[in-house]
């Protein structure tokens, strides 16, 4: 059965066509959740707020074929309020890997996904948010700006700043073992 289909029978009611849809989304949702909120129980209350949005707001959804990233969208707002709720909680991600490294690329595989991880806990809620459905979930910049319910504009520049942010926290990262290397501070 199309997704198409599927909405439309979850539009009535069917918890078996929504069901269907869930599954086919729940991991690329948690995983951009993850992303986002840098939480793993954080993103699985965000997913699951989402969802239940999702359920309760569908038979509103215009267009069926925007299903997917309408739920993006409503992932998104859902992570950006759960941040909002627990600014204060000490938050860690835990990245998993999709493809096995060799031996000699473990160590640099680490180093990435570390800096990466440094990196994106630098950004605000709502710049990561930008990034995961831009860069992640692959949305156009447009899409990615409707989701997030800010102007194009907006977007461009929130974008912008979020990439020149994630740079320069590169860059210190690759400065900063070379001043460890000469005595400098640490």
């Amino acid at each position: 059965m199309d997704q198409r289909t599927l909405v439309e029978r979850a539009r009535q009611g069917d918890r078996e066509a929504f069901a269907t849809l869930v599954r086919a989304s729940a991991t690329r949702l948690d995983a951009a959740a993850r992303l986002i909120l840098r939480d793993r129980e954080l993103a699985r209350d965000a997913v699951q707020e989402a969802l239940i949005r999702a359920w309760r707001d569908l038979p509103g959804l215009r267009d069926p074929e925007r299903f997917e990233a309408w739920l993006h969208r409503l992932l998104a707002h859902a992570a950006i309020d759960e941040a909002r709720r627990r600014r204060r909680r000490v938050i860690e991600v835990a990245v998993h890997n999709t493809e096995i490294p060799s031996a000699t690329d473990l160590a640099a595989l680490f180093a990435d996904r570390d800096a990466i991880d440094r990196a994106l806990a630098a950004l605000a809620p709502e710049q990561r948010a930008l990034v995961v459905l831009h860069h992640y979930l692959g949305m156009p910049i447009p899409e990615a700006a409707a989701a997030m319910g800010i102007t194009l504009g907006a977007a461009k520049a929130r974008l912008h700043r979020s990439l020149a942010s994630l740079r320069n926290t590169f860059a210190a990262d690759r400065e900063e073992p070379s001043v460890r290397a000469t005595g400098g501070p640490a």
